[in-house]
């Protein structure tokens, strides 16, 4: 009796440690404040509630003391490796790839029956998805230029209706006002440096990346069930007022991110995706690595963007079409690198 007091006790200890162990705010538990704080501080320098910010050890705060503590609240170890990270730099800019480890899931959702979402059965082989969007500091150095809305640069030619309008430099945000051809252009450059094989995600591939991969805990969005935990939306960004500082996109990577540890796959910028867009059958046989119907007229985006008011089309399995010609201010792209 003794010694299973004695290891209950010991077991007990271990828990408790656990338990505080992430205590960014110094309340004595991890909680969602903890995050919150880590936000406050990332986002605004507000140091007020930090007690403790560098939680994994690491000597820094970063997006990566977020991950941290999102992994206990999700009871996640923290001793457990994270989706294996594969990092590239190019033209002196480095990003990094999440390995996304193949499976089987049910793509769609059955309250959606009848309609554009019916379940049905997709399994995909391994593939490695962008850890957040395309920045614009990665686009300018693969293609000389910045394209995009938000941001100070290219306004005056390309946004001439908004010229005055100065969203500052921030080459951290995602790039936007980019069309299906431009993001063609941008994979097969990346292709060609690297000497990988880079492309879009077909729809597929967003959606089971975008749940988690094999390790999903089913949330409605991409990482938690609260959209504002892991979104930049209408309703969670920082000014709401045209043409003013922090109303847009904004920086890539300070939301939580999913189960796999990949950030913004809800809000912040709409992202293309290979496909035609068309409807999927509930009656279809189990299908293996699809790449959508052969012909159409639009392609599939999916995540929802900044500007998004309706958290209802940000939820994992929502699709939206596009004009492949057409440009917006809210769309951008996400990269996956498969094997030869």
């Amino acid at each position: 009796m003794k010694k299973i007091f004695i290891l209950a006790f010991m077991l007990l200890s271990s828990l408790a440690a656990y338990c505080t162990d992430g205590d960014v705010n110094g309340d004595g538990s991890v909680t969602s404040a903890d995050v919150t704080a880590l936000y406050n501080y990332l986002l605004m320098g507000d140091t007020s509630n930090l007690a403790n910010g560098d939680v994994n050890g690491d000597g820094d705060i970063t997006s990566a003391d977020v991950t941290y503590v999102y992994n206990i609240l999700l009871g996640i170890s923290p001793e457990e490796p994270p989706a294996p990270v594969t990092e590239f730099t190019v033209n002196g800019v480095t990003f990094k790839m999440i390995e996304v480890e193949g499976g089987t899931f049910m793509m769609g959702v059955d309250q959606h029956v009848g309609s554009a979402y019916p379940p049905h059965e997709v399994t995909l082989s391994t593939y490695w998805i962008g850890e957040t969007e395309v920045t614009q500091e990665l686009w300018v150095a693969l293609m000389g230029i910045n394209p995009s809305y938000f941001n100070e640069y290219g306004n005056a030619d390309l946004h001439s209706n908004h010229a005055s309008y100065d969203a500052g430099i921030n080459l951290q945000r995602p790039v936007d006002y980019v069309n299906y051809g431009d993001c063609l252009e941008f994979c097969a450059t990346l292709s060609q440096l690297t000497g990988k094989n880079f492309r879009l995600p077909t729809e597929a591939e967003w959606e089971y990346a975008a749940r988690g991969g094999n390790l999903s805990q089913g949330y409605e969005y991409a990482g938690s069930d609260s959209i504002n935990d892991v979104a930049w939306y209408k309703g969670t960004i920082p000014s709401t007022e045209l043409w003013t500082e922090g109303w847009g996109s904004q920086t890539v990577a300070t939301k939580a991110p999913n189960e796999l540890g990949i950030y913004d796959m809800c809000g912040n910028v709409d992202e293309w995706c290979l496909d035609w867009f068309g409807t999927y059958s509930a009656d279809a046989a189990p299908l293996t690595n699809p790449t959508g119907p052969e012909t159409g007229t639009r392609r599939v985006m999916r995540g929802g963007n900044c500007l998004t008011t309706n958290p209802g089309l940000m939820k994992v399995y929502y699709r939206n079409q596009q004009n492949p010609d057409a440009r917006g201010n809210a769309r951008g792209l996400r990269i996956v690198m498969v094997a030869e």
